[in-house]
């Protein structure tokens, strides 16, 4: 088997496959933040906080507990195996709950009718009763050691080009807190984001191809965007999905951050299954093992490697394992940059070292190939076996390389099941995947009666879009981006006052567009301000064409009104009397023109009235007051 990819090094990995050859199954989990007043037990608000504004931070360390039935959950465990600190940034807003020093209060009332809503729109049964349970999470991502989560709704669908893919479960649960950096003792967390209600909808594994789970998180996330009442921007919604091939295992892919990448992280991931099951074949075959953990310090004892001579200053240790059969493979690469040694790399790292060697790269780093031979004979390697090395202080280094060798024994049964962090289109090893000991009931919080009945689900953006272009005359284009777009509130407001529709559009997206790609800090405008503008120009005392310079100035003015800030701009709408004088005054200093060319004049003579008026008159009257002018003379 060789060492080098099987895929062509320039294309895609992954999309080259026979998805239903390989039995591909695939589901998602949606995680969507609602934008509700308040946070979901406590009266917070979901605003988002910069780092920079907490106004006090406090500390803790989070320990794993048993189930009702005893059990410790696996995940939870190996999360506790590494002692880390965690540090939470508080702010002016911050309350006991979110501290957890005060019981949570009960369930927001707000939250509850929106999940209903996506409930109705994913044609879900509403349960009679919602419980909120405790997740167990000791990754200092809740300040609680859990995330409290309510069972809402069941047995829904959606349909996709592919096929129905069935909705398992609606949850209603607390978001964590914002993981800002790490530090030397552990992570740090703002507790801003920590308890904002959010929905966990997650599919049955009915996916069986990369682009059929690309057009379901696309439907899921139009259906939740339909409500209004979920949050925009990055970081406000994450997909994780869960896939496994007939042969390989179910990995759980945590944290896509954009719908445009989901095929390519499932066929990323398929890939990634597929050189896996290559590998254990090719163990098989040299009835591969991996032996003990054996100390190698005095190997390197005055080695030029600086990386390694630092790891070893004091009391270092240089920790080898033998793994048998393995030469050639510990760097066979199964994602682009990541090899089957990094994977190794990834399980070492989750005890506090930087990383590991192996002979498949040595020598290298400063190790010289004397230095190899001697590792080799140290753990008793042959030619076919490879050494995989850590370096770092006594206990870390053990338990570093012991994680090794249980990836590597894994390696030889094939694909793990695992949790695992998406980078771009790739991923790395997080932890086990979780199992049913980690949720218990939640004592604090009463239950919730549910009841769909009188809910009235929202208007599809789909449907907006049409009822866009046949009741506002707007092109599909523009009636996708307006449906689609942050502003689409404020485009129904406007049109609702009176302003044109295709107007209202081209200014809330387009116009908008431009002022901010010039500097403009338009995001200081609220829908209010906006509206106010609308009002000025619907009441003619401001022009269309003067309107993006109306809210450029109010943008960069927060405290003038929209009619202080047309005053200063000299904005106001002129007078046809005024605006006929202007006209001619252009057409008389350019009658040489207008005499040679006649209506050939009128485009160039256009612009200088227009900029002769400042943007005080409609482009409309300007051109018929010129046309008229210019026809007097020809």
């Amino acid at each position: 088997m060789s060492a080098e990819p099987d895929h062509d090094p320039d294309g895609d990995p992954g999309h080259d496959h026979d998805y239903e050859e390989l039995g591909l199954v695939a589901g998602l989990e949606i995680h969507q933040q609602l934008d509700t007043d308040t946070k979901l037990f406590c009266g917070c608000p979901t605003d988002r906080r910069e780092p920079d504004n907490s106004t006090h931070r406090f500390r803790r360390y989070l320990h794993p507990t048993r189930s009702e039935l005893g059990e410790i959950d696996v995940a939870a465990l190996e999360e506790a195996s590494v002692e880390r600190e965690f540090e939470y940034l508080a702010f002016d807003s911050t309350c006991l709950v979110e501290a957890d020093d005060e019981p949570p209060g009960r369930i927001d009332s707000e939250a509850v009718d929106v999940v209903l809503e996506i409930a109705a729109l994913l044609d879900m049964t509403p349960i009679d009763q919602a419980h909120v349970m405790r997740k167990l999470v000791i990754d200092g991502s809740n300040t609680a050691g859990f995330q409290r989560s309510a069972l809402v709704a069941d047995d829904g669908a959606i349909e996709t080009s592919a096929g129905t893919v069935e909705i398992e479960d609606l949850m209603l649960e607390e978001e964590s807190a914002g993981r800002v950096d790490e530090t030397e003792s552990g992570v740090r967390y703002a507790l801003d984001r920590l308890g904002i209600p959010l929905v966990e909808i997650g599919t049955r594994p009915d996916i069986t191809s990369p682009a059929q789970a690309k057009e379901a998180a696309e439907r899921i996330g139009m259906l939740l965007r339909s409500t209004g009442t979920v949050k925009r921007g990055l970081g406000t919604i994450r997909q994780d999905v869960n896939v496994s091939i007939a042969e390989g295992a179910r990995v759980e892919l945590k944290g896509v951050q954009s719908l445009d990448d989901i095929d390519d992280i499932v066929a990323g991931e398929v890939h990634r299954q597929v050189e896996l099951l290559a590998i254990r074949d090719e163990l098989d075959e040299r009835e591969a093992g991996v032996g003990e953990p054996v100390d190698v310090t005095d190997v390197f004892a005055g080695t030029d490697s600086s990386v390694i001579d630092g790891a070893l200053s004091g009391d270092g240790r240089a920790m080898a394992v033998r793994l048998e059969g393995f030469a050639g493979l510990v760097g066979h690469e199964i994602q682009p940059d990541r090899r089957l040694g990094t994977e190794f790399a990834d399980h070492a790292k989750r005890h506090g070292v930087g990383g590991i060697f192996h002979t498949d790269e040595l020598p290298a780093y400063g190790v010289t190939e004397s230095e190899v031979d001697a590792l080799r004979e140290a753990v008793d390697a042959s030619e076919d076996d490879a050494v995989a090395m850590v370096a770092a202080d006594p206990e870390p280094a053990a338990a570093a390389i012991e994680a090794v060798a249980e990836r590597a024994r894994a390696a030889i049964a094939g694909v793990p099941e695992e949790t695992r962090g998406v980078q771009e289109t790739t991923s790395e090893y997080l932890r086990p995947l979780p199992g049913a000991a980690r949720m218990y009931p939640e004592t604090d919080v009463p239950p919730v009666e549910l009841d769909i009945e009188n809910v009235e689900p929202p208007e599809l953006l789909t449907e907006k879009v049409d009822r866009y272009e046949s009741e506002h005359d707007l092109d599909a284009g523009l009636a996708e981006q307006v449906a689609y777009g942050w502003r689409m509130g404020l485009f129904e407001a406007a049109v609702e006052q009176g302003v044109d529709p295709t107007l209202a559009a081209q200014t809330v997206e387009s116009t908008v567009t431009e002022l901010r790609r010039d500097g403009v800090p338009i995001e200081q405008l609220d829908d209010d301000r906006f509206l106010d503008a609308f009002a000025l120009l619907t009441a003619g005392e401001v022009t269309t064409e003067g309107l993006p310079d109306l809210l450029a100035t109010l943008a960069e003015n927060p405290d003038l009104s929209p009619a202080e800030a047309a005053d200063q701009e000299g904005l106001g709408s002129a007078g046809n009397e005024e605006v006929r004088e202007i006209v001619v005054e252009v057409v008389e200093r350019n009658a040489d023109q207008v005499e040679t060319e006649g209506m050939g004049a009128f485009s160039g003579l256009m612009g200088e009235c227009m900029g002769a008026l400042g943007g005080r008159a409609e482009g409309d009257t300007v051109s018929e007051l010129l046309r008229e002018e210019i026809q007097k003379r020809a």
